[in-house]
């Protein structure tokens, strides 16, 4: 039988409502639990998205409803909650409400030095982050949380056939940390299975015939302990009544598929966009009798589908005849928008090759009848997905001038004109900066009225010499703060800026912006992808005259921020009809012109974030060094057209680059600055045991957290900074920018940070 569903939808709802109601709580946590209104607004809107976003999956005809994979921040703190391992540093009594909990450990307690919130990682190449499980010799595990089984009774009432999703506990206990050397996390599973098979057990009792069971990392290269860690897991967890779908997306299965091929699990589903070439294998191995899942739809990317092809892999010859084969999508639906009925204002050419999660929904019913009923009864559908293929071939996309000026790329465009150790001693005779020299990211905080300046500039409501004026009076208090705080190189603050990627992506040719194109990060943050549709360039200056009007106000320099050629293509939806490293180059020219002419303009450190470069290495090592030759490449494209004595900086963040250090060294960036608070500066030991020559900037506070670190903590990250890295090549800086956070505790942050350096600099010189 071939039946229809989703690994998972988007939960923030067709407006965001969640965000909203979120940061609405969140204002107002402060009250007890109990008595504020906020958190029964959230709740309730929790319980209202979940309805729609259930009732869209039936109406698009699918069997399944997904259950389990709605969260008020993040599933794999879900999962935390739902296990019992919430971190004992936190200090919760048996009182404290459970999203009181959970949301400490998202945020920061600020009722406890200890209560520092919890590391945040890249989903594997995603842009969204997971909380990272902490976990101790000592960990105990039980079912502490009724929130999914609450959720499954509120599908079944709304009269759904329930798919239930979990984490895996292979993958759960993979993707969180050791808190004590030596020890090893997958020791924890012969503690942690019986309460799965428990979880497992009450799914059934509430009416749940199938479970998804994610494991993901099985799509990494995993070793062969973790890998056979699999079977004695699936031969516990079979045990239990329910029907488990094992579900593995991202990347190829390849070297894993003999040992997925004999868990006695009932049925699995793959990743057909990305690991399509599996699928004959599988097919050849997987049994008959038990339940395949084909994930066609691309759950990654926003490109309407081309249906002739979807339909072919599924008519393959080694698909024929199988009973229980299921349509998919690739993936969860997380990482696309929610629906394009918001966009209205945008080009119909465009708007004709595109589809979000809802449009998506409709694509895996037009399959499913495809392949029941024939090609004329979706008649409409191919009609449609074939004439957007041919309408992506027009000129509209194609540009053959970007074309020539990526073809005529000569050797050494990508390199600066002197050594890092020359750059340097040019660099601190023009800048003059003192040891443990003080900096920020780049962006300050976005307060309502900057937004509202935005807005009402774009709705034309606002004239462009009172936007401008707005714009520059924001600028003027952000140099005036840091001014106060005594920093030692300053930033323009961005207010123009809506977000790093989206703010560029309004600007160069061939990108284009989606009116309600949002995609979940972390927590309440979203962002507004940019489309990549067409060969890439900048028609003009996009930062220039900021950064310039910045600069005037003050003897102090400003750094000129950017985003990087890596960190704007995985941070967009690329296009799908041409190779990555081109696009890359594409759009690190239009990133070098940029560089050039902030040079001309006078600013001579210019910074280039890059915190996309980890995030897009393929999951799969052996194709690491390929991506990382065309990726760095770009990067140095980008920022090789200066002359010794400019500054380049660069950013990254919430990702491990241990294992591409030499890749990282490369850059060539004269300065980088990392994330590194939440992980006490372990993040420096890769770079220590490298010698990476350059300049290195560690965050030494979390700034995803509203709690402001005191001078004595700062203090404590910088030494240890300093005892793996030398102290002349250190600067301080917070992890991450500014624009989420409030004045009132950026300002106050800021200042410890600045205290930290003059005692820093007092101690080591």
């Amino acid at each position: 039988m071939i039946c229809s569903h989703i690994p998972g939808f988007p939960r923030m709802g067709a407006r965001r409502e969640l965000k909203m109601a979120l940061e609405t709580y969140w204002k107002s946590s402060s009250e007890p639990d109990n008595t504020n209104p906020d958190l029964k607004n959230l709740v309730a809107m929790g319980k209202q998205l979940r309805a729609a976003h259930w009732a869209l999956q039936k109406k698009a005809g699918l069997d399944w409803v997904t259950v389990g994979d709605f969260a008020f921040y993040d599933h794999v703190l879900n999962h935390i909650q739902l296990l019992g391992c919430e971190p004992a540093r936190f200090g919760f009594s048996e009182d404290t409400p459970e999203l009181e909990r959970y949301f400490a450990m998202a945020r920061g307690s600020l009722t406890t030095e200890s209560g520092q919130a919890m590391s945040m990682l890249k989903w594997f190449d995603t842009n969204y982050h997971y909380m990272v499980p902490e976990f101790f010799p000592d960990t105990a595990f039980s079912v502490h949380s009724e929130r999914l089984f609450d959720e499954v009774k509120e599908a079944k009432a709304l009269g759904h056939s329930v798919k239930a999703v979990l984490l895996g506990p292979v993958s759960f206990l993979y993707l969180g940390r050791e808190k004590v050397e030596g020890f090893d996390r997958l020791s924890l599973l012969p503690k942690l299975l019986p309460v799965y098979r428990q979880i497992l057990s009450r799914l059934h009792a509430e009416g749940v015939e199938w479970v998804q069971i994610d494991e993901p990392v099985l799509g990494l290269d995993i070793d062969d302990k973790c890998l056979s860690a699999f079977e004695g897991t699936y031969a516990e967890l079979s045990k239990e009544a329910v029907k488990l779908l094992l579900t593995t997306y991202f990347s190829s299965l390849a070297d894993h598929i003999d040992t997925i091929s004999k868990l006695p699990v009932a049925g699995l589903h793959i990743d057909a966009v990305r690991g399509a070439e599996d699928l004959k294998e599988i097919a050849a191995k997987w049994p008959a009798d038990k339940v395949l899942s084909v994930g066609v739809i691309d759950g990654r990317n926003i490109w309407k589908a081309d249906l002739d092809k979807a339909l072919a892999v599924l008519r393959a010859p080694e698909l024929a005849g199988r009973d229980n084969l299921w349509v998919a999508s690739s993936c969860s639906l997380l990482h696309v928008p929610f629906s394009l009925e918001a966009e209205t204002k945008m080009d119909p050419r465009l708007k004709q090759c595109l589809a979000f999660a809802a449009e998506k929904l409709e694509e895996i019913h037009a399959i499913k009848d495809g392949l029941q009923q024939g090609d004329a009864a979706i008649a409409w559908a191919l009609d449609s997905s074939r004439q957007t293929v041919e309408l992506r071939k027009g000129d509209w996309v194609h540009n053959a001038q970007v074309a020539r000026r990526v073809g005529d790329l000569k050797e050494g465009m990508d390199r600066r004109g002197s050594a890092f150790k020359v750059r340097q001693a040019l660099q601190r005779k023009r800048f003059k900066l003192p040891a443990f020299p003080t900096t920020t990211i780049g962006s300050f905080p976005q307060t309502p009225q900057i937004r509202s300046a935005r807005a009402s500039f774009k709705r034309g409501s606002l004239s462009e010499a009172e936007y401008k004026k707005a714009m520059q009076e924001e600028i003027a208090f952000c140099i005036a703060q840091q001014e106060k705080l005594g920093l030692d190189v300053f930033v323009h603050g961005e207010p123009e800026r809506n977000d790093m990627v989206e703010y560029f992506g309004e600007f160069l040719d061939g990108m284009a912006m989606t009116v309600n194109g949002w995609v979940q990060s972390y927590g309440s943050r979203c962002v507004k992808p940019p489309v990549i549709y067409g060969d890439v360039s900048r028609p003009d200056a996009m930062t220039v005259e900021w950064t310039k009007f910045a600069q005037s106000l003050t003897d102090k320099p400003v750094k000129a921020m950017l985003t990087g050629p890596i960190t704007i293509l995985q941070w967009s939806f690329v296009r799908d009809d041409e190779a990555r490293p081109v696009v890359a180059d594409q759009i690190a020219l239009a990133i070098r012109d940029e560089v050039t002419d902030l040079e001309k303009a006078g600013i001579g450190i210019i910074q280039i974030d890059e915190p996309g470069l980890r995030e897009g290495l393929p999951l799969r090592r052996q194709h690491w060094q390929a991506y990382l030759d065309w990726a760095c490449r770009a990067f140095r494209i980008a920022s090789s057209g200066v002359g010794d004595d400019t500054q380049i900086h660069t950013h990254m963040c919430y990702a491990e680059f241990n294992d591409i250090m030499p890749d990282i060294a490369s850059l060539d960036a004269d300065v980088i600055t990392l994330e590194a608070s939440r992980g006490d500066m372990t993040l420096l030991k890769g770079f220590s045991d490298f010698r990476y020559p350059n300049e290195i900037g560690p965050g030494v506070y979390d700034i995803h957290s509203p709690r402001v670190p005191s001078v004595n903590e700062m203090v404590s990250l910088l030494k240890q900074a300093s005892k793996v890295i030398d102290a002349d090549r250190l600067w301080v800086n917070p992890d991450c920018g500014l624009k989420t956070r409030q004045w009132k505790e950026t300002f106050e942050a800021l200042d410890n940070m600045v205290k930290s350096a003059k005692l820093m600099r007092e101690t080591v010189y």
